[in-house]
């Protein structure tokens, strides 16, 4: 009698099974991380199925597995990498790129912006080395993503607009101008999308006194706003985190990114 056929027939039937977004992202994964992976990558390849997962909820954990609760953990800069393999294949719907490149620029800033939350306070949840190297492993992966941009769809570009002014390089930021103009154009300031590019363009200028002045303006305005003692950086960062939630609220509903 073969006692494995009947154990591994079972964890194919189940790793073949569960909602369709995890299958959609098994085979993502599978294809371009055919080696080690992650751990958290077992939620894609597990033979456990939580029966109550429907995509909404499954995608829920599998994000929060990776940055959990916006705060950055040990294992969290592995899993980043889970998050950069989605969000440059095409077969990942664009509501779901732009989540991936959204939760990316999260884990970059969370130090940043938690500390304009707290100031001058240090942010309970704070881990300076995981931060320090979820960082980095968005920083190393920043120019694949950016390289997409033409390719990309309006919602996932205004994502990666994001992504380039956490990490500025004399490169990218002259780009950004150009490749912003149709929004410009399309989106009046005083929208959701006019606001958060015209704030992404001011960033790109690297004038602190500009920055912290259009920053004061726009959360006295309409936004969460952070004490006056916090770094600028900080502070924009932080708003720049609010706007682009507003942002993909709109964008990443299903029927806006198929």
């Amino acid at each position: 009698m073969d006692t494995h056929a009947e154990p591994e027939q079972t964890r194919h039937d189940a790793i073949a099974s569960g909602p369709p977004i995890q299958q959609l992202f098994r085979a993502v994964i599978a294809d371009r991380l055919p080696g080690r992976r992650p751990r958290q990558a077992a939620m894609l390849f597990d033979a456990e199925i939580d029966p109550c997962w429907d995509d909404r909820s499954f995608l829920g954990d599998f994000y929060n597995e990776i940055l959990h609760q916006d705060t950055c953990q040990p294992a969290t800069a592995d899993g980043l990498v889970l998050l950069a393999a989605l969000a440059v294949d095409d077969r990942i719907p664009a509501r779901h790129r732009f989540q991936a490149v959204d939760l990316l620029f999260r884990a970059a800033t969370v130090a940043e912006r938690h500390l304009a939350e707290t100031w001058p306070a240090t942010p309970p949840q704070a881990d300076p080395d995981s931060e320090a190297r979820a960082r980095s492993a968005v920083q190393a992966r920043a120019p694949d993503l950016l390289t997409r941009w033409s390719a990309e769809c309006p919602a996932v570009r205004l994502a990666l607009a994001g992504l380039a002014v956490v990490f500025p390089t004399d490169r990218t930021l002259p780009a950004l101008t150009p490749r912003l103009q149709t929004f410009t154009h399309q989106h009046p300031q005083g929208t959701d999308i006019g606001d958060y590019v015209r704030f992404v363009l001011v960033l790109a200028a690297q004038d602190d006194d500009r920055i912290l002045t259009v920053t004061e303006k726009l959360t006295d305005a309409y936004w969460t706003g952070t004490a006056r003692g916090v770094p600028t950086r900080a502070r924009a960062l932080h708003l720049l985190g609010q706007m682009l939630t507003k942002v993909g609220a709109g964008l990443t509903r299903p029927r806006a990114g198929q």
